[in-house]
């Protein structure tokens, strides 16, 4: 990043202050005071792709955590934290992953390539090819990868279904509800995958069922 570019940015949010003040003079007191989320987005860490812009939604609104391939992995501590911090505490009503087409970790994940310390965590993309090699083997390049950025969504979805903290607040609140999301870079349209998330808790909880 350029000195000039760094720059910029502090008279960017500078300007972005003002525009909000000009708006409502109280934004900025009341956005201190507490956040109280309807959404926590799990995204990727991908610059093109940033939450709230895309969802078009202010500070505040959405809880947000960001790696590469968007992974839900039962043993980073990091992203375990941040479910249960926004079910337990902030009583999100929606938890979301949004993949997006285009995405470098999903690629780099179908490639037979030796990739040093990310083998470990885009293994769990390569376990998603796995589970789902025969209906992906008779795609064409381009298909297939692009079907493997929704079923990764989906398996993550899934992943989260699976925590103790969702399972025990959609019994007794009948919330939060899990959604799959890809984003596309070429039109910037959100996908709704419109997974049938009661029918895969339901089916979760047969095998996965945390006792209270």
């Amino acid at each position: 990043m350029s000195t000039d570019l760094y720059k910029q940015i502090f008279e960017n949010n500078r300007k972005w202050v003002e525009s909000k003040l000009s708006q409502d003079e109280a934004f900025f007191e009341r956005l201190a005071k507490e956040q109280t989320p309807e959404f926590l987005y799990i995204g990727c860490s991908d610059s093109r792709v940033p939450a709230n812009v895309i969802m078009g939604v202010e500070p505040g609104d959405v809880f947000v955590h960001r790696n590469v391939a968007n992974l839900v992995v039962n043993t980073d501590i990091n992203a375990q934290s941040v479910i249960q911090y926004a079910v337990e505490h902030l009583h999100v009503k929606h938890v979301v992953v949004c993949g997006h087409y285009g995405c470098g970790g999903i690629m780099a994940a179908m490639q037979p390539a030796d990739l040093g310390l990310m083998n470990g965590w885009l293994r769990e993309v390569r376990d998603v090819y796995r589970q789902h090699h025969e209906a992906l083997d008779v795609l064409n390049d381009e298909a297939r990868y692009r079907r493997l950025v929704e079923l990764n969504v989906q398996e993550q979805c899934i992943n989260i279904i699976k925590t103790a903290c969702v399972q025990r607040h959609w019994l007794k609140h009948s919330y939060p509800t899990v959604h799959g999301w890809v984003y596309d870079l070429r039109n910037g349209l959100l996908k709704d995958l419109e997974l049938n998330f009661a029918g895969i808790m339901k089916r979760i909880q047969e095998i996965y069922r945390l006792e209270a």
